[in-house]
């Protein structure tokens, strides 16, 4: 038997709201997806102004850094340097503003966040992901 951590409910809590904390330290309205490792919906909160469409674009940023084990900029970064197939791959949304949340070098789920420029969603899931690595 295997046994490794796993994302609770307080520590994806404890995860949005660092992330929430930086979006409104900036002024960003945004939309906050936590998932666990296999991309189900642990934690969502959209934050007052934030256009609708970022809902489920956090959500897919979130379970893409999970199930991918890697950030979104990775694979948006691939497609700008040529690597098109990406774009086929089943579930993958090569935007930056997801990554892998990793706990013991382990991943234990994603968070992805939409609501600004994709290089500013990236800053607030790094304020987010960072709650494990300081744990």
């Amino acid at each position: 038997m295997i046994t490794r951590p796993c994302l609770a409910l307080d520590d994806a809590r404890r995860i949005a709201a660092a992330a929430q904390e930086e979006a409104h330290r900036q002024g960003w309205s945004v939309a906050i997806a936590i998932v666990d490792e296999g991309g189900h919906l642990a934690f969502f909160q959209r934050l007052d102004g934030t256009q609708l469409a970022s809902c489920d674009i956090a959500i897919a940023k979130a379970r893409t850094a999970a199930l991918f084990r890697r950030p979104t900029k990775a694979l948006e970064e691939a497609i700008a340097g040529g690597r098109t197939a990406v774009l086929k791959l089943p579930g993958a949304t090569p935007i930056e503003g997801g990554l892998p949340l990793l706990h013991a070098g382990q991943v234990i789920g994603g968070i992805g966040v939409s609501g600004v420029q994709s290089a500013q969603d990236g800053i607030v899931a790094a304020a987010g992901a960072a709650v494990l690595t300081a744990a």
